[in-house]
């Protein structure tokens, strides 16, 4: 039995990261603290456990954490329960500075503990299957992904989320996208980017060995247009990557089970560790950098 602390309070960490480590038949939460003192005593007591106002004295009482605050926040937190030797169960994006990112991944480096950062789409059993096998065959020359999203609508659980209506769609989804086509594609070499109506903003990405893709994200689409489109072009034609079969829930189950799997038997290599989390931040920073300099922006091996 794993004990996690859970760092969050609002939707996401209640309806997935609290339900999830609640449900699963190997991990104890004991722990909850947030930054709304009265929403993390709401929430720890829906799960019968005690509300920390103090991060390291629950950073004491767990084994591994559960983050799911702003990126920003995020970041910070990780590397103390890194550098306490805690687990680490992340959320997208790792950081918002590629600073942050490296200061994390070398924090986790340095004291040898586990990481998973949950993109969502990877934890669902049927994309990742897709791409392990899309991988495998090759030849893929072309990816498009189209992520229309709507957040701002009344009823919304995320309309009131500060970071991303000041981060937009790039930080918020462009990790989903990006976690779906760097495993297919390779690395992202090369970033061009430009804003579109609406919050829109459009990525012309090149991958080592000379693939591209094109990604196209909004939090703020009409919502007669949401869209999860995401299709690749190779030389045996034209496959587009499934949804996930399953719910967030389930899937965030099932990186709960992948980072006990990583603790069980002391390999600390995972294809969304925190090292793959930073390799998502490099490209978004750089896509903040072609955007602001019309300009495209190599990317560093």
């Amino acid at each position: 039995m794993l004990r996690f602390g859970l760092f969050g309070t609002g939707h996401w960490a209640a309806q997935t990261h609290g339900a999830g480590l609640d449900a699963h038949p190997r991990a104890e939460l004991v722990g909850v603290w947030g930054r709304d003192p009265e929403k993390a005593a709401a929430l720890a007591t829906r799960h019968g456990v005690p509300a920390f106002d103090d991060v390291d004295a629950l950073l004491d009482a767990c084994d591994a954490v559960a983050v799911a605050l702003p990126p920003d926040v995020q970041a910070g937190i990780a590397v103390r329960a890194a550098s306490a030797g805690r687990h680490l169960l992340l959320d997208k994006p790792l950081a918002l500075t590629l600073t942050d990112a490296d200061r994390l991944v070398a924090a986790v480096r340095a004291a040898g503990v586990a990481s998973v950062v949950f993109f969502t789409q990877r934890f669902h059993p049927n994309v990742d299957g897709f791409l392990t096998a899309a991988a495998a065959a090759g030849g893929w020359q072309h990816a498009r992904a189209t992520l229309f999203a709507s957040i701002y609508q009344p009823g919304s659980p995320y309309a009131g989320s500060s970071w991303r209506r000041e981060q937009g769609a790039l930080w918020d989804i462009g990790p989903h996208a990006l976690s779906i086509v760097v495993p297919v594609l390779g690395r992202v070499t090369r970033v061009a980017a430009l804003d579109g109506p609406g919050g829109m903003v459009h990525l012309l990405l090149t991958h080592d060995g000379g693939a591209t893709s094109a990604l196209s994200l909004t939090l703020d689409a009409p919502p007669a247009a949401l869209t999860r489109d995401v299709v690749l072009y190779g030389d045996d034609g034209v496959e587009a990557v499934p949804p996930g079969d399953g719910n967030a829930l389930t899937a965030f189950g099932t990186a709960v089970d992948q980072l006990l799997g990583q603790v069980d038997s002391g390999d600390r290599d995972h294809l969304c560790d925190v090292r793959f989390g930073r390799e998502v931040v490099a490209v978004l920073a750089a896509a903040e950098t072609a955007r602001a300099e019309a300009r495209t922006v190599d990317l560093q091996p």
